[in-house]
C-alpha cells in the first residue's frame, strides 16, 4: 500500500529541548527507527513539519546586524527542508542500508486572497513566557498568542491547494524511492497573471498539506503523528476519553483548537472523505500498531478499521519521542 506518514517538527527538536544539531540528529534517528516497519512493508512517503526550526533561523536572521531586512518565511521555509529532509535522508539509508531515498524541496500553492495571512494561528518557534513573548512582539512585530504552558510566535497559515512538485514524487514513488517531501507543509507560494511562482511569507500547515499530497497521489493511508496516543473527546476535563475508530462526519462532530489538533482532524477528514482510504492520528512509536488497528485513532469512511497485519511492531525500548 502507498502510505503518507507526516512527523512534526517536535520530532526534530522537543518542547524544552536546545536548539542544537546534535539534539535534533539524535531524534531523527529514534524517529526513523519507528517508521523503519512501514518502509519495510509499503511504499512511504514522509512529510515533516519546521516549526522550531523555521522558528530558530526567523530568530537568527531578524538578529543578523550585515542583513538590510531578515529573510522572509518562504526562504526560510526552503532552508529548513534542506536541513531536515538531510537528516530523514541520512538516518533512513542508515535503517535500512541498499533503500533509495530521496528528499526534495516542495513548493505548495497557496491562494493570494486567503483570508489566514491576515489571522495568524500557526505556531512556530521556541516557547516563551508571556512576557518574554509580549517583549519580542513589541520589538520585532510579531504577533504572539499562548500555546499550552507558554507563548510563540504565530504567523499567517494559507490554505494548500496542490503541490507543485507531485508528479516528480510520484516518479520517484514508482522507481523504489523511499520520499521525504513537503516539509514545513512546503515553502508556500501563489501564482502570477503571467503563470509565474514566487514565495509569500507564510507557514503552510503540514497535516493539511500532506493530506492534500495523499489525495493527488491515490494514497492508501495518511498517517498524523503526534505526541499524543489519540484523540481525545472532552480533552483536558475529567471525562476526557480516547476516540479509538470514527468516521469524518462524528470526528468533525468534536471542538478542537484551531492551531493545534484542529488541522490535524481536518487533514484526516478530508483525505478520507476524498478518496474513501484510511487516516489516523497517533503517536509516533505507535505507527506499526496504529496501522495494525491496535493504536491511534483511525478514520475511515465507515468508522470501522481491523489493521493491516503486514504491518510488524516497532521496538518501544528505544523509541521515545514527542512529535505535533
Amino acid at each position: 500500500m502507498r502510505v503518507v506518514a507526516t512527523l512534526g517538527g517536535n520530532a526534530l527538536l522537543q518542547r524544552g529541548q536546545k536548539p542544537d544539531a546534535d539534539v535534533q540528529e539524535r531524534n531523527v534517528r529514534l524517529a526513523v527507527a519507528a517508521l523503519a516497519p512501514l518502509a519495510a512493508d509499503h511504499e512511504l512517503v514522509l512529510t515533516h513539519g519546521n516549526g522550531p526550526q523555521v522558528g530558530v533561523l526567523a530568530l537568527q536572521s531578524a538578529s543578523d546586524p550585515r542583513l538590510t531586512s531578515p529573510y522572509p518565511f518562504d526562504v526560510l521555509g526552503a532552508q529548513t527542508q534542506g536541513m531536515i529532509g538531510y537528516w530523514l535522508l541520512q538516518a533512513m539509508e542508515n535503517e535500512l542500508p541498499g533503500r533509495q531515498v530521496a528528499a526534495i524541496i516542495n513548493q505548495t500553492l497557496v491562494a493570494a486572497a486567503d483570508p489566514a495571512f491576515a489571522d495568524p494561528t500557526k505556531f512556530v518557534g521556541e516557547m516563551y513566557t508571556e512576557e518574554e513573548a509580549h517583549r519580542l512582539a513589541t520589538e520585532r512585530g510579531w504577533t504572539v498568542k499562548p500555546d499550552g504552558t507558554g507563548w510563540r510566535r504565530v504567523v499567517g497559515s494559507p490554505r494548500p491547494h496542490r503541490v507543485i512538485e507531485t508528479r516528480l514524487i510520484r516518479l520517484l514513488l514508482q522507481s523504489g524511492a523511499i520520499v521525504v517531501c513537503a516539509g514545513g507543509g512546503g515553502v508556500p507560494v501563489i501564482r502570477n497573471e503571467r503563470g509565474e511562482l514566487s514565495g509569500v511569507e507564510a507557514v503552510v500547515d503540514k497535516d493539511l498539506t500532506s493530506s492534500v499530497l495523499a489525495e493527488a497521489l491515490d494514497a492508501d493511508v495518511l498517517l498524523v503523528l503526534t505526541d499524543v496516543p489519540s484523540v481525545m473527546r472532552d480533552f483536558g476535563t475529567p471525562d476526557q476519553q480516547p476516540v479509538r475508530q470514527a468516521t469524518p462526519g462524528s470526528l468533525r462532530a468534536l471542538d478542537f483548537a484551531a492551531g493545534s489538533m484542529g488541522p490535524k482532524v481536518e487533514a484526516v477528514c478530508r483525505f478520507v472523505e476524498l478518496t474513501g482510504g484510511i487516516a489516523a492520528i497517533g503517536r509516533l512509536e505507535d505507527a506499526p500498531a496504529i496501522l495494525r488497528g491496535e493504536a491511534g485513532t483511525v478514520v475511515t469512511p465507515s468508522g470501522s478499521f481491523h489493521g493491516l497485519p503486514s504491518v510488524g511492531p516497532s521496538n518501544p525500548d528505544t523509541v521515545r519521542v514527542a512529535v505535533s
